[in-house]
């Protein structure tokens, strides 16, 4: 380091870096030793916890059981079995407080799975706490069933003895010399003696007898109670229940109702709609705004129908309507303010472009509406032709079933696919088409209009418009053709370019 032949600042800068690396590695090792150990101790932790879940659970099984002894032998057999797994239970006790105190240990010391350490070890406590619980019971039914095996062995006991003196008592041997008398006598002393005995121990019976019936009734009145109590708060939860489904019923209807009459009040409004061509539109426009604004109050009568189905509601007697069929009309409400505007914008542009009168346009519109009953905004076939009558059409009487060539021409053109229904668009389309079915061409406008010209000018003056068409068409045509300009750049009064304005009705 010292000789010049190095460079020496360099060597430093390398062995500090190695160092520092050294340094950074050994720590990095050190985190991950810890780290290791840490994450072993808790697996170790989870396996002790397996092995003495599978323990408890073990145990379980055996003081689940329902055999409580069918006789005296039995019962004091089971009940030494008890007494052995009330001791193993409680000589694992202190293996179970360890579990749970390294438990508690790693989940104040750990961030490893401190939430799934703490969940295992409420688990856990549960578990045991069961398994105790279960174990008690048992005992005491097991104490229960010695007690009843006891009072039955004693009872066939004594029974046993009452029969076997029954024997002598009833017998009708009393003696034929003295000697034999004095032997009966004798025995029945004997007899008497021990019939003093037994005369307790049956009284004992009989007192642990009237005992054994006075802790089962006992037992039985406070089950009773306990049912009776448990019933009743069964009963007030089912209440509280039912009062809940109440109020979910009646709020869904509330809301239902309300938006059902919004939806028929709309339709209404929106086919009922007067004015002019422009001013539908417009209101048309605002209505359709104001449907698809109402998407909301329809998500949240879904919204609550959604928690009545989650509460198993299946009826509901404040309302007949469902959240799929408010669903449905909302869409074809939806649906039918779409075709509305595309019609009235379709209406406009054929005033503009063809010279159907807004008055015509009104009252094939008007006709419509009166044969639309249910304000659907379609016609069935049978309402559709009564419409076309009412217009004028001559559509020939047939009867049903039989053929009707000329209408079912005209559904060719409105309802090609046979859905059934003719849309207010698809009429309008047609009435239109058959308004200007004869126009075949600019040309054909143009020479109109020439004739109507003093020698065949290229303009037509206002008088000649009012001269020949009529009111109505004369001020179309003066609102919308363009004033005539000569050769020059001259415009000539109170004429009107009609060639231009054909050709532009065309192009458009």
């Amino acid at each position: 380091m010292t000789s010049s032949a190095f460079d020496t600042s360099q060597v430093k800068d390398k062995r500090d870096t190695i160092n520092g690396r050294f340094q950074k590695i050994k720590s990095m090792a050190a985190s991950r030793r810890a780290r290791l150990n840490e994450s072993h101790r808790l697996h170790q932790f989870f396996r002790d916890m397996d092995d003495e879940e599978s323990w408890i659970k073990e145990k379980k099984l055996l003081v689940s059981s329902e055999d409580y002894g069918r006789d005296l032998t039995g019962v004091q057999n089971l009940r030494k079995k008890h007494k052995r797994l009330e001791a193993e239970l409680a000589a694992h006790e202190p293996a179970i407080q360890g579990v749970l105190d390294t438990g508690k240990k790693l989940s104040d010391d750990n961030t490893i799975g401190k939430e799934e350490i703490q969940q295992r070890l409420a688990q856990f406590v549960e578990h045991w706490k069961e398994l105790k619980q279960l174990a008690a019971a048992r005992g005491q039914r097991l104490e229960e069933s010695l007690e009843y095996q006891q009072f039955v062995a004693n009872v066939e006991e004594e029974e046993a003895w009452i029969n076997e003196k029954m024997t002598l008592v009833a017998s009708e041997d009393y003696g034929d010399t003295l000697a034999a008398i004095q032997g009966l006598l004798k025995k029945h002393e004997a007899f008497e003696t021990d019939f003093t005995v037994h005369k307790d121990r049956v009284n004992d019976v009989c007192t642990n007898g009237q005992d054994l019936i006075k802790k089962a009734l006992e037992e039985t009145w406070r089950n009773l109670q306990k049912i009776i109590k448990e019933r009743e708060l069964e009963l007030q939860k089912e209440q509280r229940r039912q009062e809940e489904n109440d109020k979910l019923r009646q709020e869904f209807a509330q809301h239902a109702n309300a938006f059902h009459q919004w939806i028929q009040e709309t339709r209404s409004c929106m086919v009922e709609e007067s004015g002019t061509l422009e001013s539908q539109l417009e209101a048309t426009k605002r209505k359709h705004q104001e449907i698809r604004a109402m998407r909301s109050q329809l998500k949240k009568i879904e919204d609550l129908g959604a928690a009545m189905e989650e509460a198993l509601i299946l009826d509901n007697k404040y309302t007949e309507h469902s959240t799929v069929g408010l669903a449905q009309q909302w869409d074809q409400l939806d649906q039918l303010g779409m075709r509305m505007q595309h019609n009235l914008e379709q209406q406009i542009q054929a005033r503009n472009t063809t010279g159907v009168t807004e008055e015509a346009l009104k009252e094939f519109s008007m006709m419509f509406k009166h044969f639309d009953k249910d304000k659907s905004g379609r016609l069935n076939h049978q309402e559709f032709k009564s419409c076309l009558r009412s217009l004028g059409y001559d559509l020939p009487m047939v009867e049903e079933g039989e053929p009707d060539p000329e209408f079912e021409a005209i559904l060719d053109t409105v309802d090609p696919n046979r859905d059934g229904h003719v849309s207010l668009q698809e009429y309008m389309a047609f009435m239109i088409s058959r308004e200007t079915e004869n126009v075949k061409s600019s040309e054909e406008i143009e020479s109109a209009f020439r004739a109507l010209s003093s020698e065949g000018k290229p303009y037509v003056t206002k008088e000649e418009l009012y001269q020949n068409l009529t009111r109505e068409q004369a001020d179309y045509c003066v609102s919308h053709m363009k004033p005539y300009v000569d050769s020059k750049g001259r415009e000539l009064p109170t004429a009107f370019d009609y060639v231009e304005f054909t050709r532009s009705l065309f192009v458009n």
